[in-house]
């Protein structure tokens, strides 16, 4: 049974002002106070987006905004390595950390990593040392004209702090679980993660959230990804999370000269999933690639909302995401390029396409450019469309079933998405779950 809170609209926010006190009081580390008593005066003003809001036009978040949380989740849980192991992508050779309720679990996790600086955000909080690693990178290309990341910057207290210094290649990927188990109570999270790439250095972060309760999870989280020249980063976001689960996620990506920076976002579960991602280009010769594949039926929503912020010359960014939706589900896509006066020889693609197998479904798509320099090229387009009947009728007339045929046309619809995926573990298990989602045993 799922429980849920019968409040007033607006009680969330109520909520959140009223607990604020004692969840700073609950803090060992307080030189963040102040910034975290502006952050909430922000969002107090700004308060919950609502459908009048451009933004959220297509997305109502009073599902979210009219039930209770608890904002101090219970520690204590029995998680099995049974529970962990159905998981893990098969990465023998992966690292991985998992969060449990909040807080990192070194005895859940595999930590083989050397050479960097690795902590818990909130014990990197505790240490005086890191004070100023976060004057200087905390909530720097983070907006404070976001309701939910001001909400983060007053609340933050779980996830994690990588750097990796210069010239340091992390050969394994990182896998991070954040689990949520053993609550009562619905749940409130908000996750925030510090990624500093330094110069020559690369590394590979897949995220994942995961809630083992029919009480709801509501997870609002922050990433903050800085990539110095001649660096490498690539963040996989897998999203398959029960029907008790709301995600907000805010990224921002902020590159140098000469780097390479890539999110994935691959969205299969979760009731209601909102991806707002940005990426600001900070010197010449950058690659920015923003790759997303979303399947998911019922009533389920996922909105993808991309900017890329081409501020110097010679630049290149490239946004591609698929889109299948079945049942009553919803989609939106909202991408946008802006290149600066300053932005000559830049090279900027966006596509969005889309497949509807059924009446219900729905898809609210808008690509955007807004260019300010002569000498680019760009280009932007979206699809919504059916499955293609001649295609099918081909591979029936081969004895090949109609659901192993529509999930076939579906796979070579969504692969070019993942194609640049180098970890063949995650690869496959994006295939698996999109034979899951469409209901088909078969492997592509």
């Amino acid at each position: 049974m799922v429980q849920t809170t019968d409040i007033p609209v607006m009680a969330l926010k109520e909520q959140i002002i009223e607990n604020h006190g004692e969840f700073l009081e609950s803090l060992r580390h307080r030189f963040l106070d102040d910034d975290r008593k502006v952050a909430l005066q922000r969002f107090e003003k700004l308060g919950f987006p609502t459908k009048k809001d451009e933004e959220y036009r297509y997305t109502n978040l009073k599902e979210i905004t009219e039930k209770g949380y608890n904002f101090f989740p219970k520690e204590s849980h029995n998680i099995t390595k049974e529970q962990l192991d159905e998981l893990h992508l098969g990465e023998e050779n992966f690292d991985w950390i998992t969060f449990v309720n909040g807080k990192l679990r070194k005895e859940l996790s595999k930590v083989s990593i050397e050479n960097v600086e690795f902590l818990s955000f909130n014990y990197a909080l505790n240490d005086e040392k890191h004070k100023d690693v976060f004057d200087k990178y905390f909530n720097t290309i983070a907006s404070d004209k976001s309701a939910f990341t001001n909400l983060n910057q007053a609340y933050c207290k779980y996830g994690f702090f990588l750097k990796v210094p210069k010239n340091v290649v992390i050969e394994k990927p990182i896998h991070v679980f954040y689990i949520s188990q053993n609550q009562e109570e619905n749940t409130f999270y908000n996750t925030r993660n510090l990624l500093i790439v330094d110069e020559g250095a690369k590394v590979e972060i897949i995220e994942s959230h995961h809630n083992f309760d029919s009480t709801y999870v509501l997870t609002n989280s922050v990433t903050e990804i800085f990539t110095y020249p001649n660096a490498k980063a690539d963040w996989h976001k897998v999203q398959n999370d029960n029907d008790t689960s709301y995600l907000i996620d805010n990224t921002f990506a902020k590159q140098e000269k000469d780097s390479l920076t890539t999110v994935n976002t691959f969205s299969f579960g979760g009731k209601l999933v909102r991806n707002n991602l940005d990426f600001i280009q900070n010197g010449s010769n950058i690659n920015s690639f923003m790759n997303g594949i979303t399947i998911i039926g019922k009533d389920q929503l996922v909105d993808h909302h991309t900017a890329v912020h081409h501020n110097q010359p010679n630049c290149e960014s490239y946004q591609n995401y698929k889109g299948i939706f079945n049942g009553n589900s919803h989609g939106v896509f909202n991408g946008k390029v802006f290149v600066d006066k300053l932005a000559q020889k830049t090279n900027a693609y966006q596509q969005n396409n889309n497949v509807l197998l059924s009446e219900g479904a729905k898809i609210d798509t808008k690509p955007q450019l807004e260019i300010f320099a002569d000498d680019v090229k760009c280009s932007h387009g979206c699809t919504v469309g059916q499955l293609n009947e001649d295609a099918m009728f081909y591979l029936r007339a081969r004895g090949i079933s109609k659901k192993e045929a529509q999930a076939l046309l579906l796979y070579a619809f969504a692969n070019d998405a993942m194609q640049n995926i180098d970890i063949e573990p995650l690869k496959e298990k994006i295939s698996k779950l999109l034979a899951e989602k469409l209901e088909v045993d078969i492997e592509f």
